[in-house]
């Protein structure tokens, strides 16, 4: 049976919130990395990719990677779509019900979701659930400190 180590995944976000994991490219300068950083801590907790060519999540390198592991709608859509054949799968779920490795995404127009965010500290509202980011560096920090309009949770069910 397939588990996700939540811990790995906190551990994971701690050390590289703000720093670069050699491993990966840095899309900083070309769209942001938050949702590269993001699928790197959920793999640090699954350990599985999927490399399904159409549908899949994976990253082999800079130009032999799914759009999901690091596009913001990809990613979503692979994670609620995925049938847990490989690779992880989630599920929506509500703020108060969120767990360490979890995932945010915030819209900032209202409209399109373009920032992926890790839980590290749950809580029961956007005041007190923190998160780890990449493109604008963030270990602890809580949801409600962005400017959205909108945001959704997904829950990590691997």
């Amino acid at each position: 049976m397939r588990t996700y180590n939540r811990d790995a995944v906190y551990q994971y976000a701690e050390k590289w919130a703000f720093s670069r994991n050699p491993k990966y490219y840095n899309f900083d300068s070309i769209g942001g990395d938050c949702t590269n950083f993001a699928s790197q801590c959920i793999y640090a907790g699954c350990n599985e990719m999927n490399f399904d060519r159409n549908n899949g999540w994976y990253y082999i390198s800079v130009n032999n990677r799914s759009p999901s592991w690091t596009s913001t709608e990809f990613l979503y859509d692979f994670l609620i779509h995925n049938n847990g054949i490989a690779g992880p799968s989630g599920s929506y779920s509500y703020i108060n019900k969120l767990e360490i490795g979890d995932i945010i995404q915030l819209s900032f127009d209202g409209k399109n979701f373009t920032h992926t965010l890790i839980v590290i500290q749950p809580g029961n509202s956007v005041q007190n659930t923190f998160i780890a980011a990449h493109t604008y560096d963030a270990f602890n920090k809580s949801v409600y400190e962005y400017g959205y309009k909108e945001f959704r949770c997904i829950h990590i069910e691997v």
